[in-house]
C-alpha cells in the first residue's frame, strides 16, 4: 500500500511527525487492517452510519482494508462488506469466514459477485470457530484441531474455484465436489488475500499448508526475537493502538476508555473456561507478565472483556519502537482494533510511519 498519510482537517489539532530515530534505516511499510464496529457496540439505528464512518476514515489515513467480524452474535458479514466497498474508493474488506455458516461455493459467489459489481478485491480472514458455546448451538462438535484441517480443505475448495480454469472436482476428507463451475470468473488481480488465525500449532499448519498469512495475538516485542515460524510465508499481528506526542497524555486517553471493570472481569474469566481457543488463553498469560508501567505492552482492555487484543500504549516514539521489533523480525500485517475516531488513526498512523523511518520534521 502507499503510505500517504493525510492532514487533519482545519476543525481538528493537526497530528505532527516526530524525527525518525534512524532515518536511514527503513522498514517495509506492513499491510494495515482497521477493524469495522462490531453489531452488539452500536445501536441499531446508528450501525449503518458508524460502518461507512469508519470505512471511510480508514481508507483516509491509507489502510489497506478493514476486518468485519462474525460470530453468532452479528449481522451477515458479506452484507457489511458490500457497505464498506459502495462508500469507499479502494479499501477492501477482511471478510471474516466460518466454514459452519455456509458452503465453500458460496463464499467464491460472494468474492466473484462483488468483483463483478464493483470491481473490488476481497480479503478472506479464514476462522476455525473459537467461540465453543456458538458452535456447540450450531450441534458443531468438532474438536479444535480438526476444525483446521476442514478449514484447509473449505479454503482449498475457494481457491480452486476462484483461481481454476476448468471446472473443479475436488475429492476431500470435509467437501466434495465433481466438476463445479464458478460464474462469473474472478479477474486474476482480483484474487482474494488469506489469512488465518497462526497462534495454534493447528492455525500454523494450517497457513502452511495454505501459503496464507498467519496472524497472531502477539506477545510482547522482546519475546519475538525468534522471527516467524518455520514455513510460514507471511505473518502479521492484530494489536490494538494508544498513542500520543507524549506518553503521559497517551497513558491517560487508555485509562479513560478502558477503566478496570469488575464485571467485565468475570466476564473474560468465565469466557476462559468455556472456550478451547489457543490465543486466547496464550492472551491471558501473556498479560500476567507484562503489566509493567515501563512497558507499551498492555492488557487491561483484553483482561475486562473489553476487546479481544494486546494494546501498545505510550508516545509516538515508544509505540513505533515496539512495532520496529514487531516489524523488523518480519510480521507484514497489522489489523487494528476498531478505532473510535479518526484522530485516532492518525495518532496510529504518526507511529507506523516514525517505525517504519517515513516521520518527517516535527
Amino acid at each position: 500500500m502507499t503510505p500517504t498519510f493525510l492532514p487533519a482537517s482545519q476543525n481538528r489539532e493537526p497530528v505532527s511527525h516526530p524525527a525518525p530515530a534512524n532515518s536511514d534505516t527503513r522498514l517495509a511499510f506492513p499491510e494495515i487492517f482497521s477493524t469495522t464496529p462490531h453489531t452488539t457496540d452500536v445501536s441499531r439505528d446508528a450501525y449503518l452510519d458508524r460502518v461507512v464512518e469508519v470505512a471511510r476514515w480508514s481508507e483516509e489515513v491509507g489502510c489497506s482494508g478493514t476486518l468485519i467480524y462474525t460470530d453468532n452474535s452479528t449481522i451477515d458479514p458479506w452484507l457489511v462488506a458490500q457497505v464498506v466497498v459502495q462508500n469507499t474508493r479502494s479499501l477492501c474488506p477482511l471478510v471474516a469466514v466460518q466454514p459452519v455458516y455456509m458452503h465453500p461455493y458460496s463464499v467464491a459467489k460472494m468474492i466473484t459477485s462483488l468483483a463483478h459489481l464493483y470491481g473490488r478485491r476481497i480479503y478472506l480472514n479464514m476462522v476455525a470457530g473459537g467461540f465453543k458455546n456458538d458452535l456447540t448451538a450450531l450441534n458443531d462438535t468438532t474438536p479444535h484441531d480438526r476444525r483446521y484441517d476442514r478449514l484447509v480443505e473449505y479454503t482449498a475448495v475457494i481457491q480452486g474455484l476462484l483461481t481454476g480454469t476448468e471446472p473443479l472436482t475436488y475429492d476431500g476428507e470435509f467437501y466434495k465436489a465433481a466438476r463445479l463451475k464458478l460464474m462469473p470468473t474472478l479477474p486474476p488481480e482480483l484474487a482474494p488475500g488469506i489469512l488465518l488465525s497462526g497462534s495454534s500449532d493447528a492455525g500454523l499448519d494450517a497457513a502452511r499448508r495454505l501459503g496464507a498469512t498467519a496472524i497472531q495475538y502477539p506477545a510482547p516485542a522482546s519475546e519475538c526475537k525468534d522471527g516467524l515460524p518455520e514455513g510460514v510465508a507471511t505473518a502479521g499481528i492484530r494489536v490494538g493502538i494508544i498513542t500520543r506526542a507524549s506518553s503521559e497524555d497517551a497513558w491517560r486517553v487508555a485509562h479513560e476508555r478502558f477503566p478496570v471493570d469488575r464485571k467485565g472481569q468475570l466476564t473474560h474469566q468465565l469466557a476462559m473456561k468455556t472456550s478451547d481457543s489457543v490465543w486466547h488463553k496464550q492472551l491471558s498469560e501473556a498479560g500476567e507478565d507484562a503489566a509493567r508501567p515501563d512497558n507499551p505492552y498492555w492488557m487491561v482492555p483484553f483482561q475486562n472483556y473489553r476487546t479481544f487484543c494486546p494494546y501498545l500504549v505510550g508516545s509516538y516514539r515508544e509505540v513505533a519502537n515496539e512495532l520496529a521489533r514487531y516489524l523488523g523480525v518480519g510480521f507484514r500485517t497489522v489489523i487494528l482494533d476498531i478505532p473510535p475516531s479518526r484522530e485516532e488513526l492518525e495518532h496510529t498512523r504518526v507511529a507506523f510511519d516514525l517505525a517504519c523511518g517515513r516521520g518527517g520534521a516535527a
